[in-house]
């Protein structure tokens, strides 16, 4: 057998970008996915045990990329999964005509393929207006989750 048998083509570890948990444990500021999307719940309602003995928790929540407000009926002691949701924070090192950013973090790395954000609506000009065509530092953070990444944040800095 040679090494080529044994070619390796990604470095994923196989980590799910979802994890399981007892809806009865998920807390409001928390994050859960409802219907496929990542969203951060709003508030929880918790009913009474029926006649077939489950307390079933009501969530209201918003998805964290698009801020549409959804809604889910679990039973408390029923699984549920939790994305994993990271943020982190990126220089502004160029904006093009079309919004395409480019990024750098701390470490020298470069991120490309982030757009200026959409939502909430100005949020993509007021950073643009911020950056001056690159006079001033603008920071960024960014928030990944379940395969999708968006800026959800700026500020300027003092310089």
């Amino acid at each position: 057998m040679s090494d080529d048998d044994y070619k390796i083509e990604s470095g994923d570890a196989g980590a799910s970008a979802t994890i399981p948990m007892e809806a009865g444990q998920v807390k409001k500021g928390g994050f859960m996915m409802i219907k496929g999307r990542p969203c951060k719940v709003l508030s929880i309602s918790v009913s009474k045990t029926g006649k077939h003995g489950h307390a079933k928790c009501n969530f209201l929540a918003v998805d964290i990329f698009t801020g549409k407000k959804l809604e889910d009926m679990v039973p408390s002691t029923h699984g549920t999964t939790v994305p994993i949701v990271n943020k982190s924070d990126w220089e502004i090192i160029d904006i093009s005509e079309d919004g395409e950013l480019t990024l750098m973090d701390e470490g020298g790395n470069q991120k490309v393929d982030l757009n200026l954000p959409t939502i909430p609506p100005g949020m993509g000009d007021e950073i643009r207006d911020e950056w001056a065509e690159g006079e001033n530092t603008v920071m960024v953070t960014v928030q990944a989750a379940v395969g999708e990444e968006a800026v959800i944040s700026f500020k300027k800095e003092n310089s």
